[in-house]
């Protein structure tokens, strides 16, 4: 009986493993750019038949876990699989950054911010100073994106399009100033912000990017410019190296890194 169980264990976990192979496949790169694969291609990238592989993602498309397109007939990860990382990607991501702020801070002796995109606004997750407690004065206030260097790094995915979306003609910064300093920050790898938001404060910001390489996240550092102003290039690589940190952490490679996907015309 045990020799049995054993048996049918193993071939579970066998299935399972199988299962994971194309999941992988459909996170990959190819899979990513392409939009989906097909069933062909899939086979070929798992190193299976393609009627074991055809059987095994119509079982995953009937639980969600990936979808297939009515159209192309190719599949691509499925809504399931993200909801369940949506409902754990927070409280992971606090996790997880949370040591490597404190490394961060002690060693550019400021506090942390780990900050989210929320509609129009960045809200503070958590904030860390160099010591050993936390400091609340950012948790939970939201501020409008535009503004904070965080924002222009959490908006660093959109399109000109989603700009105008999102912000239109509300913000007192015109959306093509927004894009282009965006972009800046995108090819410099940080966004730097001296005073724009508050005279005598100065701040940069580093997107934390997800397994798919999308960014949901940025580390910031804010401070008095009398302290910072004069180190905020320095300041920029650090706290990039560490948002890379948590990004890695997160499953992200750095070979996935999305390419700017529109131009501002």
């Amino acid at each position: 009986m045990t020799a049995v169980t054993d048996s049918s264990a193993a071939a579970r976990g066998h299935g399972l493993r199988r299962d994971i192979d194309l999941l992988e496949a459909l996170a990959s790169d190819e899979a990513q750019e392409a939009g989906g694969l097909g069933v062909v291609r899939l086979a070929q990238l798992v190193g299976r038949e393609k009627t074991q592989v055809s059987r095994a993602l119509k079982a995953l498309a009937a639980e969600g876990i990936v979808e297939r397109d009515p159209d192309t007939l190719e599949y691509r990860l499925g809504w399931r699989l993200f909801s369940l990382v949506a409902r754990t990607s927070e409280s992971r991501l606090v996790r997880v950054a949370e040591p490597v702020m404190h490394t961060l801070s002690a060693d550019l002796e400021e506090t942390s911010h780990l900050c989210v995109l929320s509609d129009r606004e960045v809200l503070t997750l958590l904030s860390v100073s160099g010591h050993s407690f936390r400091v609340h004065g950012w948790e939970g206030r939201g501020v409008p994106a535009w503004q904070l260097s965080a924002g222009r790094v959490l908006l660093s995915d959109a399109t000109p399009d989603e700009l105008y979306v999102r912000f239109g003609t509300s913000s007192e910064m015109p959306v093509q100033d927004l894009w282009a300093l965006i972009q800046d920050g995108r090819r410099q790898g940080y966004v730097r912000v001296s005073e724009e938001f508050e005279e005598g404060l100065v701040g940069v910001s580093a997107p934390v990017r997800d397994f798919r390489g999308r960014v949901v996240a940025a580390i910031n550092i804010s401070a008095p410019k009398s302290r910072l102003g004069d180190r905020l290039d320095e300041a920029g690589r650090t706290t990039a190296r560490a948002a890379a940190r948590v990004s890695m952490l997160l499953g992200w490679e750095p070979r996935r890194r999305p390419t700017v996907r529109a131009r501002m015309t």
